[in-house]
């Protein structure tokens, strides 16, 4: 399990086993090696530059090191002996076909052409040696081993054009050395050309591999965010649908008071009359204008079908609050879910409709998770007011041993960002986290005097990144969905 699935569960683990350390997830270094060959080097970067241990990085210089270092002196021993070219000429082509190896870890193409030229002035001069006879040309042996590290540098590094650019240069390169053949001498211009090609073939796939992997990884980055993009803005007008029915309650209140004003209070002067009627027409226009708008936020396109949060029978619902916690409760002690209330006296009436409303929202989607995350763990629910908020406690132990956790899937995503954006909402703190015995503890404190908005709004807008651990709940009753 991953360190971001354990923080969703809670630091939890199935049937309420212990978390695995790193060590235990740590891949082979096997594992490792095939990753970082398979990764892509970016321009003017060596090869395996994203290999996450220290030797791995350090693996190609070793490798190329340890074929310079051999093809060095057997390319000038054999060149002057076998061939019997000049010690000079032996000596200045030995290191211009092999040192330009270490080039070619971060800059293959320039270190190619360079030895590409070695190997052509080479194959001019050998043609004329006096031993010649009898022996490969235009490529000696020495010339074809080091060529080949260079494509598999090349095969690595490079685009699948220029690979097969190098292909074909290198096969032409041969065709017209043909020419220059001596007599008696084994062309070996074919053989090169077969051999580059199938190095050029493996290693290019391997970093095709690479780039495809780097793209998928790019675009499941892409994804998550527009995910968790998606879902807090889910949230949020699941939070707009309810709030506009409390306040569409208090407009429809404030309209029957002005309407009635006059036959409640006999004897008003003409011009408060008017005043209430004015009064009444605006607020029956914009209860008008909420009604239309949240048409709109229940569209069976939204939250939400018919019987949902976004139905028919989710729109003429009343929205619940801390009255109706202890229904809550025992709906879930019903599922099988040991949860344990204390509710403090007073609560519900004290708790203006927004914190209301919030407070049995996060009671609600806490104990979702609790069912999904940890069945069977004790839980306690606590909500306690004072003179200035609502404190909204809900905590549980791990899961039962014979316990089975629902797995994560698609319809996860959605407890704690609603949380978050409903305190936020009210202008109050939320405090979620695992605990030391494997539980989890969610804690909302929610001011009963809301201050001012603007600043909730603008906090609102800047800190719209809380994308973790959440799970989506049926509104109508509290239980799973």
């Amino acid at each position: 399990m991953s360190d971001r699935a354990r923080e969703r569960t809670g630091g939890r683990t199935p049937a309420g086993e212990p978390a695995r350390t790193a060590d235990a997830r740590e891949p082979g270094a096997l594992t490792q090696f095939a990753a970082a060959l398979r990764t892509p080097a970016a321009a003017a970067q060596p090869l395996f530059a994203q290999a996450p241990k220290a030797w791995q990085r350090a693996l190609p210089y070793v490798v190329v090191g340890i074929f310079v270092v051999s093809l060095l002196p057997t390319t000038i021993v054999v060149l002057t002996n076998d061939y019997g070219l000049d010690g000079g000429w032996s000596g200045a082509l030995g290191v211009a076909q092999t040192v330009p190896l270490l080039l070619a870890l971060t800059r293959p193409l320039p270190a190619w052409l360079l030895v590409l030229v070695a190997d052509t002035v080479g194959a001019v001069l050998l043609a004329q040696a006096d031993k010649v006879a009898g022996h490969p040309w235009p490529w000696t042996p020495m010339a074809v081993v080091g060529y080949l590290v260079l494509m598999a540098c090349l095969g690595l590094r490079e685009s699948i054009r220029n690979l097969v650019g190098v292909w074909l240069a290198t096969g032409a390169l041969g065709a017209v050395l043909r020419f220059l053949q001596p007599g008696a001498t084994a062309n070996t211009a074919a053989l090169l050309f077969v051999l580059s090609g199938m190095v050029l073939a493996l290693t290019g796939a391997l970093r095709g591999l690479g780039d495809a992997r780097q793209r998928i990884a790019e675009q499941e980055s892409i994804s998550e965010a527009e995910r968790s993009r998606r879902t807090l803005l889910e949230e949020r007008a699941r939070i707009a649908r309810e709030l506009h029915d409390v306040v569409a309650h208090h407009m429809s209140v404030i309209t029957v008071q002005a309407d009635s004003a006059p036959y409640r209070l006999p004897g008003m002067p003409e011009p408060v009359q008017q005043e209430f009627a004015a009064i009444a027409a605006s607020a029956r226009e914009s209860l008008g204008e909420m009604r239309r708008l949240l048409t709109v936020l229940r569209a069976p396109d939204g939250a939400g079908g018919a019987g949902g949060p976004g139905g028919a029978d989710g729109a003429r619902a009343p929205q619940p609050g801390i009255g109706r916690l202890q229904q809550l409760v025992e709906a879930t002690v019903r599922a099988g879910q040991p949860v344990e209330l204390s509710l403090a006296a007073g609560a519900a009436q004290a708790a203006p409709p927004a914190v209301d409303l919030s407070a049995y929202r996060i009671v609600q989607e806490a104990l979702a998770n609790v069912v999904r995350h940890a069945p069977g763990a004790p839980t306690r629910v606590s909500v306690t007011v004072d003179d200035d908020e609502v404190l909204v406690l809900v905590v549980n132990g791990p899961a039962a041993r014979d316990a089975v956790v629902e797995p994560e899937g698609p319809g996860t995503g959605h407890g704690l960002v609603g949380m978050r954006e409903r305190v936020r909402l009210t202008g109050g703190t939320l405090d979620t986290g695992p605990l030391p015995d494997g539980g989890f503890r969610v804690a909302a404190r929610l001011p009963l005097h809301a201050g001012d908005g603007t600043a909730v709004g603008t906090n609102a807008a800047h800190e719209a990144n809380a994308t973790n651990d959440t799970n989506d709940l049926n509104d109508s009753n509290g239980e799973r969905s």
